[in-house]
C-alpha cells in the first residue's frame, strides 16, 4: 500500500492514478497524503531521539519550515492528547499508549488524506486500546481522514470500520459494509472467524435478582 514492494498482481490507485506512477514521478505532496502508524512505534522510533526530534524531523520531511516546527510541534501534541513537555522525552521513557500517540502526531505531521493503521492497538491493555481508538474517531471527524485500518481483532475492526475486507492466505475472500459482513456472512471463513470472537460468560445474577452481600 506503501509503494515500497511491487505488487505481484493488480494495482494501487489514488484519486484513480496508479500510486507506483505517482512514485515514480518524485510526486511529493502526492506521497505525503499518505502515511503510516505502525504496530510497534518503540521499533520505528530511533531510540537516541527526543519526541520533539521525531516529530520535526517528519516535518522536515514534509517540508515545513524551520521556524514554523517548534509551534507545529506542540500542536500536534495537543492533538494526540500529549503535553509539550512530553518533547524531551524519548521514547523508552513513554508508555505504550504515549508511543502510540506520538507515532499518530508524527504521521500526522504530513497533513495526510490517509493513515495506514498496522494493528495500532493490538500491543495496549484494553482501556488504553479504547482510548487511542476514541482518538483516531475524534482526528478522523477533525480532519476528514480515511483509515486502512489492519487488524485480527474483529471487535476492534467493528468498532472503527465502515467497510471490511475479509483476507485469507493474501486473497479477499469477502468485503462489504461492515454491519452487513458481520451480521450476515457469506463465505465459510468469515463465519469462522466471527465464532471465533470469545463471548462473555451468562451473568450470575439477573438484574432482578438480589446480589448477595
Amino acid at each position: 500500500m506503501l509503494g515500497v514492494e511491487r505488487p505481484d498482481s493488480g494495482s494501487v490507485l489514488l484519486h484513480g492514478t496508479p500510486w507506483e506512477d505517482l512514485a515514480r514521478s518524485g510526486n511529493r505532496a502526492a506521497r505525503r497524503s499518505v502515511q503510516m502508524i505502525y504496530q510497534d512505534p518503540l521499533s520505528s522510533f530511533d531510540p537516541r531521539h527526543t519526541v520533539g526530534r521525531i516529530i520535526g524531523e517528519a516535518l522536515l520531511a514534509a517540508d515545513v519550515p524551520r521556524a514554523a516546527r517548534a509551534a507545529r510541534i506542540s500542536e500536534l501534541l495537543g492533538l494526540v492528547r500529549l503535553g509539550t513537555d512530553e518533547q524531551q522525552r524519548r521514547p523508552i521513557e513513554l508508555s505504550g499508549g504515549q508511543r502510540q500517540r506520538v507515532a499518530i502526531a508524527r504521521a500526522l505531521a504530513a497533513e495526510p488524506e490517509i493513515l495506514i493503521c498496522d494493528e495500532p492497538v493490538s500491543a495496549l491493555d484494553v482501556s488504553v486500546q479504547a482510548q487511542i481508538l476514541d482518538l483516531l474517531a475524534d482526528l478522523q471527524q477533525e480532519f476528514s481522514l480515511s483509515y486502512l485500518f489492519i487488524s485480527h481483532d474483529l471487535g476492534v475492526i467493528h468498532h472503527i470500520a465502515d467497510t471490511v475486507l475479509v483476507m485469507k492466505d493474501g486473497a479477499v475472500v469477502e468485503s462489504g459494509p461492515i454491519d452487513r459482513v458481520f451480521l450476515e456472512p457469506e463465505q465459510a471463513y468469515t463465519r469462522e472467524l466471527l465464532g471465533a470472537i470469545p463471548q462473555l460468560p451468562t451473568p450470575l445474577f439477573s438484574t432482578k435478582e438480589q446480589v448477595p452481600s
